[in-house]
């Protein structure tokens, strides 16, 4: 009995341990002896790219992002932006329309059908050979886009990933642990890069190769995350490109962020679900071994909550005093959705902001698992409002 309810309650912790500690040690370990991967040289011709930019009533932020994109170190001859409304009823389209004389288009959708479908159906739209996505709040430094199509000079490389930068838009910011958890997130994409290859790109800021592009990808899947997959699958790599460094404002609150988890994980799950082939060592070695680790693990720790749970309820029929381990965990859980619950501009200690990161993330994954367990579809696409 005690094994065993011992056994239960660490099952997150274990393979949460893995998961976030052992598999970058084994990164770290192998990838000592291997040279940093360098971008390639400038070209003596920049290629011609498409930056899409997926937008539903953005008309806050359309013409700063805009303006953002034509300022960035890039040939204008060589640069064709694509906004891709998902039928937007506001002045998003009005807005974009202001900017077609310096190499802005417009794609509308009639009906409003998501962001995937909007993509797809700008397939035809396409003009350049390297395909940059941009999210409509994420603030692109200037060398950063001559940074991320340079990575295309590598033959090998089909996807290439900018780094993100967490950036908090007030004193008072109760997603604060989102900066140190995407500072680790990028250090590990580091690591494999150098060893071989990342298993998930980027959905801020993000290249990808048009003949890796897919014009009919699933409308419930995630394409950030499925891009790598898919370069993987026509013999590419993908890599992360340190200079290539993007602003991310972090979301308003963490029950904004709860959601934007929610979703963005069970499609995640979807994904993997649907390329659940990719796991198999035998056939994709190296890159199964990552897949596994990197992302399947860690989406493991969630649902192993439960398992523990009934341990923690085990354990004190051999330990009586593990009793009080139930009212201790009771305890934390309610601080951390009481910070959880915060409105933003609350002001919480490091700690308690952490342990309401720490809830939010955690029970956003369990419930993920829970949708994608029932087949549940998320509805029509929702862009995440972080603040400008």
């Amino acid at each position: 009995m005690l094994i065993l309810a011992l056994t239960l309650l660490l099952l997150p912790l274990l393979i949460g341990v893995y998961s976030y500690v052992v598999y970058p040690a084994i990164l770290f370990v192998v990838t000592r002896s291997r040279p940093m991967w360098e971008l390639p040289p400038e070209p003596t011709e920049w290629p011609m790219i498409t930056i899409t930019l997926p937008m539903y009533n953005e008309e806050r932020v359309i013409r700063q992002r805009l303006g953002n994109l034509i300022a960035l170190d890039y040939p204008a001859d060589r640069r064709h932006i694509l906004v891709l409304s998902d039928a937007s009823t506001d002045k998003t389209d009005e807005i974009a329309r202001e900017f077609e004389d310096q190499g802005v288009e417009l794609f509308r959708l009639p009906v409003r059908a998501g962001k995937s479908a909007a993509e797809n159906a700008a397939l035809h739209r396409l003009r350049g050979d390297i395909v940059v996505n941009v999210d409509a709040t994420t603030k692109i430094f200037p060398k950063s886009l001559k940074a991320l199509v340079r990575a295309f000079g590598d033959p090998t490389v089909g996807v290439a990933s900018g780094r993100d930068v967490s950036m908090s838009v007030s004193d008072t910011d109760a997603n604060g642990g989102e900066s140190g958890y995407v500072g680790y997130e990028m250090w590990v994409r580091q690591l494999e890069t150098r060893w071989s290859s990342i298993v998930g790109a980027s959905g801020c800021f993000y290249g990808i190769r048009r003949s890796v592009y897919d014009g009919n990808f699933p409308l419930a899947l995630s394409r950030d995350f499925a891009s790598a997959l898919m370069a993987h699958e026509h013999g590419f790599r993908a890599v992360s490109v340190d200079a290539a460094t993007c602003g991310v404002p972090r979301v308003p609150s963490l029950m904004v962020e709860y959601r934007r988890k929610i979703r963005t994980m069970h499609r995640g799950l979807e994904t993997l679900g649907f390329k659940r082939h990719l796991l198999n060592p035998f056939r994709h070695g190296r890159f199964a071994f990552m897949l596994f680790s990197h992302k399947l693990c860690r989406w493991l720790v969630y649902p192993a909550f439960i398992p523990a749970t009934v341990g923690m309820l085990l354990l004190p029929m051999v330990w009586p005093w593990a009793a009080m381990l139930i009212p201790i965990a009771g305890t934390v859980l309610f601080t951390g959705w009481r910070a959880m619950k915060d409105e933003p501009g609350v002001r919480r200690s490091k700690g308690v902001a952490l342990l309401g990161f720490l809830v939010a993330s955690n029970l956003a994954g369990l419930l993920a698992w829970v949708k994608t367990a029932q087949r549940t579809e998320d509805g029509t696409w929702e862009p995440t409002r972080r603040t400008a």
